[in-house]
């Protein structure tokens, strides 16, 4: 189940919550982009970028200089992802929504320093973005992974909110002549377009076209 702190606790929309872990597993497997709030001088910066999940553990990914990873460094932390799935259009101005899977993970983030863990992490963020991926393309060299940080996030305290189906107009507004209804978001990859600078006969990979 997932965690019930003051932080994950509902108090709006609590129809909206979920609380199995698979749940959260499905989100997060489900994304490629994580927002990161970090502290930075006082003030919050939040900043886009790329994730992976091992087991209970998330990680992220950044220069070695990155301000926004050196100030998550055994601070607390709070990490999003959000699929947006329909535009709900209600009668009323009021009842206008999302249909919409989000996640929110709290915690205090750790640099990873264990040479074997920040490998598994970077490869857990390349295959994120394309599965099977890690195993046909370069390792990274002593000198790129001594430039490149790894940030580790328990998903011990989230939550996970779902939005679905169409809008929940008032009772009087039901009458009204206006259309109502979802506008479904669907978001699907293209053909793969190959580097220009690909050399001759490399075809596109199976893991890839499959994706397509």
């Amino acid at each position: 189940m997932l965690s019930t702190t003051a932080r994950t606790t509902l108090n709006r929309a609590k129809d909206r919550g979920r609380t199995d872990r698979t749940d959260l597993h499905a989100v997060l497997d489900a994304g490629l982009i994580c927002h990161l709030g970090v502290i930075v001088d006082g003030a919050p910066m939040v900043i886009p970028t790329g994730y992976g999940r091992i087991g209970e553990t998330l990680y992220l990914h950044g220069s070695t200089g990155a301000t926004s990873l050196r100030a998550g460094d055994a601070a607390p932390v709070c990490v999003t992802v959000t699929h947006v799935d329909g535009i709900v259009l209600a009668r009323s101005a009021f009842h206008h929504s999302v249909n919409y899977r989000s996640a929110m993970i709290y915690g205090h983030a750790r640099i990873v320093d264990d040479p074997d863990e920040h490998v598994a992490g970077l490869r857990a963020i390349v295959e994120q973005f394309a599965p099977g991926q890690w195993d046909v393309v370069r390792p990274p060299t002593r000198k790129e992974l001594a430039g490149t940080a790894v940030l580790a996030l328990s998903l011990e305290e989230a939550s996970v909110k779902v939005r679905q189906g169409p809008p929940k107009d008032d009772d009087g507004d039901y009458d009204l002549p206006v259309w109502a209804g979802v506008l479904p978001l669907v978001v699907s990859w293209g053909e793969p377009q190959a580097d220009p600078l690909l050399a001759p006969g490399i075809p596109v990979p199976a893991h890839i076209s499959a994706r397509g």
